[in-house]
């Protein structure tokens, strides 16, 4: 199944978190945080919602890696494939 987001969403899949520590520390499950890096699977058109004429300028393309809201948007399984679907705001910065 395709998924294709609307208006300024952006469908991003999390990147695992690191099971170790630099310094060699196994991390629990419990341990762990939500990761925040995620890779943006498809990204909405920018077309605006509430009716006006501007659209929201997206600034992300498929294949970028971006740091997310630690709680931000709404989470969905895909084809057994996790995935979380966040308004462009969500979106704090583009990994490089």
């Amino acid at each position: 199944m395709k998924l294709k987001p609307l208006y300024d969403r952006v469908v991003v899949k999390t990147v695992e978190a690191e099971e170790t520590t630099k310094g060699g520390i196994i991390l629990t499950a419990s341990a762990k945080e939500k990761p925040q890096v995620a890779e943006v699977i498809a990204v909405g058109d920018g077309n605006p919602h509430d009716g006006s004429k501007e659209a929201v300028a997206v600034k992300v393309k498929v294949g970028d890696k971006v740091i997310v809201s630690k709680y931000a948007g709404t989470e969905v399984k895909i084809d057994g494939e996790e995935l979380t679907i966040v308004n462009m705001g969500d979106i704090l910065a583009i990994v490089e």
